[in-house]
This record gives structure tokens, C-alpha cells and sequence, in this order.
């Protein structure tokens, strides 16, 4: 028999009116603004599946704006999301798409324009609140945001994930998950470690800021 928690039964704490349309566009908005570097200019929303038919009507629109600006799924303030990121100068557009018959009816491509460069991550809603992203910049991988999460990128190379989990190991974290996806083209590994508390920064320092990586970051959710 299959087991249930309170979270599966209940769904989550939001504003509404849907755990899929509006809670899980939030929480991938708001990871989405995690994984991405900052100093952003503008957004854009690419909408696929049920989320491009409906979204005006159950708030996915004001929900991903929300996530980008960090509001939680409970925020009374995604309700006037587009209204706080007029004031805050947050630039945003929402488009209708199709992004493939392998994605989830309920995803978003969120793509961040900066002055020289744009990036983007992929997220689908699956249901009572919770979201996986993946895609980020090309690289399709699996992250449900359920756990802090470190997101490395680099070249192959033997012991990387011996490197990342003796650290953690050492300092008595707990590791919920390891993946790793490879560019067969590029020979480039992305690995997603999640682990089950938050980093501290010294630990953070360890892992992170080190030459072997070509992209490094560090997402708590």
C-alpha cells in the first residue's frame, strides 16, 4: 500500500486558487531566480501545455512573477505581483508556446536577460504544489527543490563527486540524492547533489569556489 504524508492529503499552504497553476508556478519562479545569477534585466515566461490555455485564470501569470521576486507560495502578495514589479521596475512578458511532447502539460521556460547574455531554466508544476526543473541553460536534468542542492558544472574528470561528498561527509551532512548528466558532445558533467540541511558558508566556500568548476552554485529552497 502506498504511503501518504499530510503534504500529499492536505496540499500545501498557498494563495490560490491551484496547487499545480498557481503553488507549483511559484516554487519553480522562485527557483528558477535561485539557480539563476543575478542582476537580471527583464523576464520572459514561455508557457506550454495547460499552462498557456489557463494561465490568466489561475494566476500562473502573477504566481511566476511572484516566484522571480522571492514570494513564497503563502504570500498574500502574489495576488498583486504584477503591481509590485511595475513599482520595483521588474520587467516581464508572458508568451504562448510549444516546448516539446516530452515536457510536462504544466511547464514554463523562464528565460533571464542580462546586458551581454540570457539565461534560462525549464520547470514543470506536477501536481499538489511540487515542481521539478529540467532544464537550466541547455542541461536536462531532475531537481525537485525539495532539498538545498548543489549545482556543479564541469569538465570530466575523475573525483569530483568523491571531492564533494568527502566534504560533506566529514562536516555529518546526509546526502538525499546525487546525479550527475553528461554533454556527450562537450564532455561536460552537470552533478546535482542535495543534501539534507543547509550549507554553512565555510562549507560552501570548500565546494564552490574552486577552478575545476565551469559553473558552481549553491540553491536553498
Amino acid at each position: 500500500m502506498a504511503e501518504f504524508g499530510a503534504f500529499d492529503i492536505l496540499g500545501p499552504i498557498m494563495i490560490g486558487p491551484s496547487s499545480s497553476h498557481t503553488a507549483g508556478a511559484c516554487r519553480i519562479g522562485k527557483t528558477a531566480m535561485k539557480i539563476s545569477s543575478k542582476g537580471w534585466k527583464s523576464v520572459d515566461f514561455f508557457l506550454h501545455g495547460s499552462f498557456a490555455h489557463t494561465y490568466k485564470g489561475h494566476g500562473t501569470d502573477r504566481a511566476l512573477v511572484g516566484g522571480v521576486m522571492g514570494f513564497e507560495t503563502d504570500d498574500p502578495r502574489i495576488r498583486n505581483s504584477f503591481e509590485i514589479a511595475d513599482e520595483e521596475g521588474v520587467k516581464y512578458k508572458f508568451i504562448k508556446t510549444d516546448l516539446g511532447e516530452k515536457y510536462h502539460p504544466n511547464s514554463v521556460k523562464i528565460v533571464f536577460h542580462y546586458d551581454d547574455h540570457d539565461e534560462f531554466v525549464i520547470g514543470s508544476s506536477i501536481g499538489g504544489g511540487a515542481m521539478i526543473i529540467v532544464n537550466i541553460n541547455g542541461i536536462e536534468l531532475e531537481f525537485r527543490g525539495e532539498f538545498p542542492t548543489i549545482l556543479l558544472r564541469y569538465n570530466e574528470q575523475k573525483g569530483v563527486i568523491a571531492y564533494v561528498s568527502s566534504i560533506l561527509s566529514e562536516n555529518s551532512y546526509n546526502i538525499e540524492s546525487i546525479n550527475t548528466v553528461k554533454d556527450k558532445l562537450t564532455d561536460i558533467v552537470t552533478l546535482t547533489i542535495e543534501i539534507d540541511r543547509n550549507l554553512t558558508d565555510e562549507i560552501k566556500d570548500a565546494i564552490i569556489n574552486k577552478d575545476r568548476f565551469l559553473e558552481a552554485k549553491y540553491v536553498e529552497v
